[in-house]
C-alpha cells in the first residue's frame, strides 16, 4: 500500500534565518552568556550585570532620571547599557538617526551606549550579537580578547 510522495512547497524562503530575525531581550542574555569567562552579578534592583574579569560589559539599568520619555517625562523602565571600544564607536551608533541606540549627558565621556529593550527588534539578532561581542571585547583582558578573536576570525 504505497502512497505517492507528497510534494510540499519550499517553505525555506518563508522562514527567516535566526541571525536575521529581530533581536529580543532573551537574545541579550543568551549572547552575553555565550561569551567566555562571563559572570553575572546583580545590581541594586536585582537587575543582571554581565561581567568579564570583574568588568561590566552589558547591564540592565534601573529607571533613572536621565533617560526619560520626552513627551511624558516618565523614566524609561527598560534601558540596557552596552560598553563600546571607543568614543568613535559610540558616536557611530548614536549619531545614526535610524539607530535605536542613544546616550544621555550622564554617559558623556563614558564608553557605552544605551538602548531600550522595546526597540531591540529594530536590530537583527546578528547585529545584536556584534554589539554584545564588541562590548565583551572592549572589557576583556588583552589575552582573552586575543584568544577569542583568533577562534572567531572575521568572515
Amino acid at each position: 500500500m504505497g502512497s505517492a510522495p507528497v510534494d510540499f512547497p519550499d517553505y525555506a524562503g518563508f522562514v527567516p534565518d535566526a541571525a536575521e530575525r529581530p533581536a529580543r531581550v532573551e537574545d541579550v542574555h543568551e549572547l552575553a552568556l555565550a561569551m567566555p569567562h562571563v559572570t553575572i552579578v546583580r545590581g541594586s534592583a536585582e537587575n543582571p550585570v554581565y561581567q568579564v574579569g570583574g568588568k561590566s560589559f552589558v547591564f540592565f539599568r534601573t529607571p533613572r532620571p536621565d533617560a526619560v520619555d520626552p513627551e511624558t517625562g516618565e523614566r524609561y523602565p527598560d534601558v540596557i547599557v552596552f560598553w563600546v571600544g571607543s568614543e568613535a564607536d559610540k558616536l557611530a551608533l548614536v549619531q545614526d538617526e535610524g539607530s535605536p541606540f542613544f546616550t544621555t549627558p550622564h554617559f558623556d565621556g563614558h564608553p557605552s551606549v544605551l538602548v531600550r529593550a522595546c526597540r531591540l527588534g529594530e536590530l537583527s539578532r546578528a547585529e545584536l550579537a556584534e554589539v554584545v561581542q564588541d562590548a565583551w571585547l572592549s572589557r576583556a583582558s588583552a589575552r582573552r580578547a586575543k584568544a577569542w578573536l583568533e577562534a572567531h576570525p572575521p568572515a
